[in-house]
This record gives structure tokens, C-alpha cells and sequence, in this order.
């Protein structure tokens, strides 16, 4: 599956941009004067191939896993809360289940590798294995099952497509898996560890250089060869991490908007586009997270998001507080007047 998917996934036909921009300048409004809104309707357009797009209704994947490197102390909670989420995300407790029901999402939630028995009704049992290894200690999956894991979220974006989902936005839940995006993080990147770490879970400020020595050692243990993204994933993990990728690619060959959180949601999006980076033409950036290595991702994507709203929740909340906006990009392409529908005199709006 993975092999077929990334056989046949395409770069966005920017052809279509010069109708949709022309259509843009004909609105009853100055050129350009409705700023990144309008950049956000040509990208919507270049991703779907449509003049005028559609992203609704939006399609929401919560990917849950568990990563042994917890059992280095790097989070503030212990490696149970990942179930104990997963059981209030299917309850309809959580942020995004909130933010999700606000935007009329259908919202799936899959364990892909929590590392309990995870027995909470609803929830889609797709799990690879119970959690990676410690990445300190051993690789962290094999080779074999970070090509599974990526294909549980290919299959999941399948599910939301064939659904009627027009845009696709990917989260996640996994104790420790800040520490895990950051080694990613600083594997392809070759930045230093310490620029990359934040908080995560709320540690301390001063559990950080441990946070930091966990991931250094890591590193220095597995090795891995930034130029092969699927040995980077085998050894670092995390399950969770793979599905997200495997969402980003499955959704990008359909050519379908994916809405991007913040950071560990923006790595998988980087380990996507490792794999096929023809991913990029298919994101669209939510939010800027308070996590460090945020920042170090969107740039190591080029990418611009949305909103800055100072989050660090996880879950896929950001990418849903920013979908309004695609909505609206959507909505003013289809629905505003042109100068000649209107009756007004081009150039004398606004």
C-alpha cells in the first residue's frame, strides 16, 4: 500500500491558479485586499484542482501511541494517560472533541500502537504493535512496522475521504512523543537538540537538559541516516508519528487539503514529505505552537501558518480552530459578488 501510494501521488496543478486569481480580482472588493485569505483560495483551488473548492464537511484523525523513551522521565504524566485519553477522546471530552463538533467534523480516533489494552467503545483497533522501544536503548520499531504504521493512517484518510471528507486534519496523543518529534526533528534537520525542546506535557524548566541528554544519547545510539526518512522513523519512532505521515500521504494523493497542527502534527507532516515531497503541495499550516522546535519545522517546510495563538495542546485542536478560515476562503470565492453581477463599476469598491 505504501509503495502504490507514494507510486501515485502527484504534485497540485498550479494551472488553475491564474483562473481562480482572475476571479479573485473581479470580486466587489480591491485587488488583493483581502491579504492571505485570497493566497489560501489559490492554494485551496491548486490542491483540489477545482475553481471552486470545497473543505467541508472536514475530516478529523486522532492517531494514539506510546513511546518506551518515557521510561526516561520525560514527561510530566505517566505512560497510562495515553489510554486514559484515548477512553475521554471517544467519550467526547477533550479539546478537539469540542472544536471538532464546532466545525462539524467527523472525527476518528486509532490506536496504532498505545501500549495497553485499550478497551473504550469506538475507538478503531489498528494497532501495530504496544508501543516502540526505548530509542535510548534499542530502535525503536522496525523497518516492517513503520511501514505498517504508515499505512493504518493511509487507510484512515481513505476512510474519511470515502466518508465525503474534503479536508483532512491529523492529531495525535502519545506520553512522550515531544521528545520523539524533536529527535526526528533534529535527525533530518541536523539541528542542535537544545533549540528544539520545550515543555511538552508541562515538565519542568529544569527537567529540560534531561529531556535534552535523553535525546542526545539517542541520537548517538541509533544513528540514523538522515537521507533514508524510513530508517529515521524505524529507529526514533513513534507509531503515532508514522500514521500521521501515513495520513498526510494518503490524503495528498486523493488531493484532498490537510490541515496541519502544530508540532508534532508539522514533523509527521516533514516525514511525509521525506517519503514523497510532492506532500507539500497538499499542506496548509494551522497554527505556530509555543514548543521551540515549531518553529525549526515550519522552516524546515517553508511554511507560514495561520494562526499564532500560543498552543501546545496536541490532539489536532489548532488545525481545527484555523479551519474557519478555509471555510471562509472557500465561501467568499463561490458566494461573493463579481463588479458585473453586482452592477458596480470596477475600481470603485472599498
Amino acid at each position: 500500500m505504501l509503495t502504490d501510494t507514494l507510486a501515485a501521488l502527484k504534485p497540485a496543478d498550479p494551472t488553475i491558479a491564474a483562473t481562480v486569481t482572475a476571479h479573485l480580482d473581479n470580486l466587489t472588493k480591491p485587488t488583493g485586499s483581502l491579504g492571505q485569505l485570497e493566497t489560501l483560495a489559490v492554494t485551496l483551488a491548486t490542491q483540489t484542482g477545482e475553481a471552486f473548492p470545497r473543505v467541508s464537511p472536514p475530516g478529523v484523525l486522532v492517531f494514539a501511541a506510546d513511546h518506551g523513551v518515557a521510561a526516561e522521565g520525560v514527561s510530566a504524566f505517566p505512560q497510562d494517560v495515553t489510554a486514559q485519553m484515548v477512553a475521554n477522546f471517544v467519550a467526547g471530552g477533550a479539546g478537539i472533541n469540542v472544536f471538532a463538533r464546532q466545525i462539524g467534523a467527523r472525527l476518528e480516533v486509532i490506536d496504532v500502537g498505545v501500549a495497553t489494552e485499550v478497551s473504550a467503545p469506538g475507538v478503531v483497533d489498528d494497532k501495530v504493535r504496544p508501543g516502540t522501544a526505548n530509542m535510548v536503548e534499542a530502535d525503536a520499531m522496525s523497518r516492517d512496522e513503520a511501514v505498517a504504521a504508515l499505512e493504518v493512517g493511509i487507510r484512515a484518510a481513505e476512510r474519511a475521504i470515502d466518508a465525503g471528507c474534503r479536508c483532512l486534519i491529523v492529531g495525535e496523543m502519545g506520553i512522550a512523543n515531544t521528545t520523539t518529534s524533536s529527535a526526528l526533528l533534529a535527525a533530518f534537520t541536523e539541528a542542535p537538540v537544545a533549540g528544539l525542546i520545550g515543555r511538552g506535557t508541562g515538565i519542568a524548566e529544569t527537567r529540560l537538559a534531561h529531556k535534552q541528554a535523553v535525546i542526545e544519547r539517542a541520537l548517538a545510539a541509533r544513528a540514523p541516516d538522515r537521507n533514508d526518512p524510513l530508517e529515521v522513523l524505524a529507529k526514533l519512532g513513534g507509531l503515532e508519528i508514522a500514521a500521521m505521515a501515513g495520513a498526510y500521504l494518503g490524503g495528498a494523493v486523493r488531493r484532498v487539503p490537510l490541515l496541519v497542527d502544530g508540532f508534532i502534527a508539522t514533523v509527521a507532516a516533514l516525514v511525509a514529505c521525506r517519503l514523497a515531497p510532492a506532500t507539500r503541495d497538499y499542506l496548509v499550516f494551522g497554527h505556530r505552537s509555543r514548543e521551540p522546535g515549531h518553529a525549526h519545522a515550519l522552516a524546515a517546510l517553508d511554511a507560514q501558518p495561520l494562526l499564532d495563538l500560543g498552543l501546545r495542546l496536541g490532539e489536532g485542536t489548532g488545525a481545527a480552530l484555523a479551519f474557519p478560515l478555509l471555510e471562509s476562503a472557500t465561501r467568499m470565492l463561490a458566494e461573493m459578488a463579481t463588479f458585473e453581477s453586482a452592477g458596480v463599476t470596477a475600481g470603485s469598491a472599498g
